[in-house]
């Protein structure tokens, strides 16, 4: 027998398990409809979680609490029974006599399947074995699982299928739960240490009539009342600038953004970003925001400020290295592109990077530094002044206009955010959506469009300022040590099952 043939019959070996467990438990459901009861119910309301129980024994010792969560474990040892309950803040015993609930109570408890949610009342009490347990005093059936949960018959190893089927993921596996609590937290963080220094949080359109504030494909859909194409939004960076021509000198968004473009390791088409606005300031402020927000939101959520990702130990302690991209392309490569003024196209191409049709002189540079340097930086580095020509938003350097204010740090080889001095001269900004124009008009599907209204926004006064954006899911995968955006998305984009 070859070995696709013993995978197959496995499947099919699975699969009759699994169906025969899900006629049983069906079976289960019938009969307690049968019987009066609604297995679907509300019923015993819980006043403590079980970490509150353990963490908290001697409070709560011989005191009755109530519990509700999955049942993940049962022990039955005769006229006594052990079970763990998962709620979602951890697991605890359970322990029933039927010497307590009585002879129809205790049957009932036994002939609950695993997975099924139940609520329970009862004492708090230690064993002898020392384990934090309740003894139950009354239960009630509140959802009936008709399917059994995966561990128990071929388990949710597989990775497609753990994204697919995140509910249960997040309901077997713990450390995968503990992902996303920690992006909660990481969340709410940044919130409030932006609260603490003055921003305000705002809320900006996610379906725009002109794609902007990024070089990116849109997404493009269409608003029937409207009789208008529309685009999920790049970025929200236009519409947060308007606010500060109205006055708004602070403001930050935390929010979706959608790119038609490709999926990898770090690129999920639909992902999250904060992006930050700051009347008054410049790339210097914002830098200075950046590495502050992130060390002191790894600080709070865990502990510490150096990470271990991957088996590489990494330090957020501020103040981050800053080095210019031309610096840095010389540093790891050798190239000098300062005395290669008038040729960096040439010497792309004799350096081996790739370069798109039409490439100018920036993105020579550009894609030199990507193809080049970006995997050499590990440590937190600001890589700043980047040419002008790739930066459509960005306020040219005093000194060498053909360079802007701009940056982006970089971590374990990885872009983990981008923000510059934020272009606020309308006849300038004119010039480059026209450039942007001229580029998409000879093939460029991610040059920016021309934005009349920004420009008449410009047109009445925007303090000069800085900006920020960060992407948080890149964020999120160094502290939690993740290998994957999907995994520490909830629900990432996936082809449909027998897609090819």
């Amino acid at each position: 027998m070859d070995e696709q043939t013993t995978q197959d019959l496995s499947v099919q070996s699975d699969e009759a398990l699994l169906n025969d467990q899900m006629a049983v438990r069906r079976a289960k459901l019938e009969r307690l409809i049968q019987e009066g009861r609604n297995p679907y119910e509300l019923g015993i309301v819980p006043t403590h979680t079980a970490r509150q129980v353990v963490e908290a024994f001697d409070r709560w010792n011989g005191e009755q609490v109530a519990l509700a969560g999955r049942l993940r474990a049962m022990r039955i040892h005769g006229g006594a029974t052990f079970a763990d309950l998962h709620d979602s803040s951890g697991r605890i015993q359970l322990f029933v006599r039927l010497d307590a609930v009585g002879q129809q109570a205790y049957e009932a408890f036994k002939d609950l399947d695993l997975g099924d949610i139940i609520g329970v009342r009862g004492v708090v009490f230690r064993t002898k074995r020392g384990e934090v347990s309740v003894e139950v005093q009354e239960f009630d059936l509140q959802a009936k699982a008709l399917r059994p949960l995966p561990e128990k018959w071929h388990g949710l190893k597989d990775i497609e299928q753990r994204y697919r089927r995140r509910y249960l993921d997040l309901t077997v596996n713990p450390d995968s739960r503990r992902v996303f609590l920690l992006r909660s937290q990481v969340v709410a963080a940044i919130r409030r240490l932006l609260n603490e220094r003055g921003f305000i949080e705002v809320e900006t359109p996610m379906l725009h009539p002109i794609p902007g504030g990024a070089n990116a494909r849109p997404f493009e859909t269409y608003h029937n009342a409207l009789d208008m194409p529309l685009y999920m939004r790049i970025a929200p960076e236009l519409y947060l600038k308007r606010l500060l021509v109205g006055g708004f000198d602070k403001v930050f968004e935390i929010g979706k953004n959608f790119r038609n473009e490709g999926i990898s390791t770090k690129h999920n088409p639909e992902y999250t970003s904060l992006e930050a606005y700051q009347a008054f300031a410049d790339y210097e402020d914002m830098m200075v925001l950046t590495e502050t927000l992130i060390s002191e939101v790894a600080r709070e959520v865990l502990g510490t400020t150096v990470i271990q990702y991957q088996g590489r130990e990494i330090d957020l302690t501020p103040p981050w290295e800053r080095i210019s991209m031309l610096e840095a392309i010389e540093k790891y490569t050798g190239i000098d592109f300062e005395a290669a003024a008038g040729r960096e196209i040439e010497v792309a191409k004799a350096a081996g990077v790739r370069l798109p049709d039409n490439a100018t002189p920036g993105q020579a540079i550009l894609e030199t530094f990507e193809q080049k340097v970006e995997e050499h930086l590990i440590q937190p580095v600001f890589v700043t002044d980047h040419p002008v020509d790739v930066s459509p938003l960005a306020k040219r350097r005093k000194d060498n206009p053909r360079f802007t204010e701009r940056f982006e740090p970089y971590i374990n080889g990885w872009e983990i955010a981008n923000g510059f001095s934020e272009l606020n001269d309308p006849i300038d900004q004119r010039l480059r959506f026209e450039e942007q124009v001229r580029k998409r008009e000879a093939g460029d599907d991610e040059a920016h469009f021309m934005d009349e209204d920004f420009l008449e926004a410009l047109e009445y006064g925007m303090p000069p300022a800085g900006g920020l954006g960060i992407g948080i899911d890149r964020l999120v995968m160094l502290l939690t040590d993740s290998p994957s955006i999907r995994d520490v998305i909830l629900f990432p984009h996936m082809r449909p099952k027998g897609h090819a």
